[in-house]
């Protein structure tokens, strides 16, 4: 997916062209927060913002490279549970969206492969990201 030179200054709702609706009506904070998101420019999101996206699988094609971002400076960077809970939430992101953004799988990859046994001492599985062994298909 190309990304339009200005995407990182534009929200969750103008880049999918979808309107999330209103936070006043949310019925659950999670969903509030959600909404909330969804109407600021990704570009300004926290690594928290995108730890809570990414594990709720909003968005996938425009966080995922800001949270790569994030994670080249820091791998287990602590958002708001634990350290290296942004990785966990990348690493949990569906199958599908990694087959279409191989890519993106090659960074992560990169990223955790001299750091797996680091990775299995905090808990933070890598099992589901391995699953699917894109190895092959990196140029």
């Amino acid at each position: 997916m190309k990304l339009e030179n200005n995407w990182r200054q534009k929200s969750l709702e103008a880049l999918e062209k979808q309107d999330w609706g209103d936070t006043a009506t949310a019925p659950t904070t999670l969903v509030k927060r959600c909404i909330g998101l969804s109407k600021i420019p990704v570009g300004a999101f926290t690594a928290g913002d995108l730890r809570l996206m990414i594990a709720q699988q909003f968005g996938l094609p425009y966080l995922v490279p800001l949270a790569i971002e994030e994670l080249e400076k820091d791998l287990l960077v602590e958002t708001d549970y634990y350290e290296g809970d942004l990785l966990a939430s990348i690493l949990d992101v569906n199958l599908e969206f990694w087959k279409t953004n191989q890519s993106y799988w090659s960074e992560v990859n990169r990223l955790i492969r001299d750091r797996k046994q680091e990775l299995g001492q905090k808990k933070i599985s890598t099992a589901k990201f391995e699953s699917l062994n894109l190895t092959d298909a990196e140029t």
